[in-house]
């Protein structure tokens, strides 16, 4: 009994990293109006978020108000990749869209929308 126990003990630690989502960890956006940042996701409950946790511009790492601020918020995965019913806020505008994401390896795939018209970034992986 007790190796039968210790068997599904290991089995579910096992699968545990392997059920980890696949966008979580950190990305780096594309310029918007000279500056970028890496933006952070993680679990935010049944959803996913990303939190700005820096930012840059030409001369390298900066500071500013926005660092610690969600950035993508709601965001669903949907298998293969797929994730939308998120929101994403555009600090350079302060607007907020309708967000989706592709991910494919290192590279996530990102658009706020409002109707039939999105913006896009690229964003590469960090860590």
């Amino acid at each position: 009994m007790k190796r039968v126990i210790a068997a599904a003990a290991l089995a579910v630690g096992l699968a545990g990293p392997a059920m980890a989502e696949p966008v979580l960890g950190v990305w780096k956006t594309q310029v918007d109006d000279g500056a970028y940042a890496h933006v952070t996701f993680s679990q935010c409950g049944a959803a996913l978020c990303g939190v700005i946790s820096k930012a840059f511009d030409a001369s390298g790492e900066i500071s500013t108000p926005n660092i610690g601020k969600q950035l993508v918020w709601d965001m669903q995965a949907n298998g293969n990749g797929k994730y939308s019913g998120g929101k994403i806020w555009q600090p350079s505008t302060d607007k907020v869209y309708k967000s989706k994401m592709t991910l494919s390896g290192s590279t996530l795939k990102v658009a706020g929308c409002v109707g039939p018209i999105c913006k896009k970034q690229t964003w590469s992986r960090v860590q």
